[in-house]
């Protein structure tokens, strides 16, 4: 209250400037473990201080991960191979399998891009402003524009980690799995850009606390915490918000395409559980595999709390209400609430699967509600079928 009494009689550029300081300052704060503050840092500056993700239209990366050329060409990990099998079986073509001729009318009420739970009537009716149903109507079909923008610089991120994966890994069943991956994650970059670009005509910019992880991930040299940072945390909270919007909609076309990549997702997770599980059990020393467990649990309280959709909130809300009002109301909607629900319900049992979730770690989880979903089926319980069974 003090703090909105005293932003109140500044200019709105100077308003949204330490609005948005601030809430990167928690950002901040919110990484308890200085290792690991000290490693996203560089990424921190360039996306939250820099804003290069917004600032630039083609951004450069430095990675110097290694390369592992086997000669050997043995095949022992036969649980890879058939994973590597079923992603050969499965493979989709985007410009054949979707009906791209869907007629597709975004303020359409009757068949909605997105349904009002994202932000609901009830929490609207708490602000001091008042939409009508046709502005109701275009803010969420702006969300949505926002969320699929999301996705599709997520994906384009997954196309170059897995890229970088494949050349590191040392199983030879790894890297053809990895090749399959490669060419998914080309896929749905190609399927959520037609889409947004053919049929919702609308591309936000990348959100900056996205920016952030895929940076650090992509510049990071060692080949594990790649895997780990994109197979099983980002394509976690992938397959999180992916089920939460294919649920939130009623447009066929986009359900489809949704469906198509939630089976991708399901086997790229199964991927990352099978190559770390013995990595971080059997051949790193404890400070290697702790340093790990305390990264994971930072990123995953950045995904918890960070993907607030400022851009629509400056778009739509900056004047109106405070940017930490904006926040309460993101983070306390259905569909967020169902997201973080979706997205830890697999995520923590994977985490556990693979050595991360030891005594020493589980009170940090415990303390924002997350190890609650630790009894939940991993990634290698799980098949394709199983993670789309229960879509609506």
């Amino acid at each position: 209250m003090i703090l909105d009494s005293m932003l109140n009689g500044m200019p709105r550029p100077a308003r949204r400037k330490v609005e948005e300081t601030l809430d990167n300052i928690s950002v901040v704060l919110q990484m308890r473990n200085p290792k690991v503050f000290a490693s996203m840092a560089p990424s921190a500056v360039r996306g939250l201080l820099l804003k290069e993700g917004k600032n630039r239209d083609v951004i450069h990366m430095q990675s110097s991960h290694p390369v592992t050329f086997d000669t050997r060409y043995q095949m022992d990990f036969p649980e890879m191979n058939k994973l590597y099998r079923r992603a050969v079986a499965n493979q989709w073509d985007g410009d054949k399998d979707l009906d791209w001729s869907t007629h597709v009318d975004p303020l359409n009420p009757e068949i909605p891009i997105l349904s009002n739970d994202f932000i609901s009537d009830e929490a609207l009716a708490t602000l001091p402003v008042r939409l009508t149903s046709a502005q109701r109507g275009e803010l969420n079909y702006n969300i949505a524009c926002w969320m699929l923008s999301q996705f599709m610089h997520g994906e384009q991120g997954a196309l170059y980690a897995s890229a970088q994966v494949t050349e590191s890994v040392q199983w030879l069943e790894g890297k053809f799995f990895g090749a399959t991956q490669v060419m998914d994650e080309a896929r749905h970059l190609e399927v959520f850009n037609r889409y947004l670009n053919q049929k919702l005509n609308k591309v936000y910019q990348i959100n900056d606390n996205l920016f952030v992880i895929l940076d650090d991930l992509l510049t990071d040299a060692r080949w594990d915490f790649k895997f780990l940072g994109m197979q099983i945390m980002v394509e976690g909270l992938a397959l999180g918000a992916f089920r939460t919007m294919h649920n939130l909609s009623q447009e066929p076309l986009l359900k489809n395409l949704l469906k198509y990549v939630i089976r991708d997702e399901a086997r790229h997770v199964h991927y990352g559980v099978l190559a770390l599980k013995n990595h971080f059990l059997k051949e790193l020393s404890e400070q290697e595999r702790r340093e790990r467990e305390d990264w994971a649990f930072e990123v995953a309280v950045l995904m918890r709390n960070r993907f607030m959709a400022h851009e629509i909130y400056e778009e739509w809300f900056e004047g109106m209400i405070s940017r930490q009002t904006w926040n309460e109301l993101v983070l306390s909607s259905p569909a967020m609430t169902l997201f973080r629900h979706t997205m830890f319900e697999r995520l923590i049992p994977n985490l556990d699967f693979i050595g991360l979730m030891t005594p020493r770690i589980r009170p940090h989880y415990e303390k924002f509600g997350m190890l609650d979903f630790i009894k939940g089926k991993n990634a290698s319980q799980l098949s394709e079928q199983d993670m789309v069974a229960d879509l609506h």
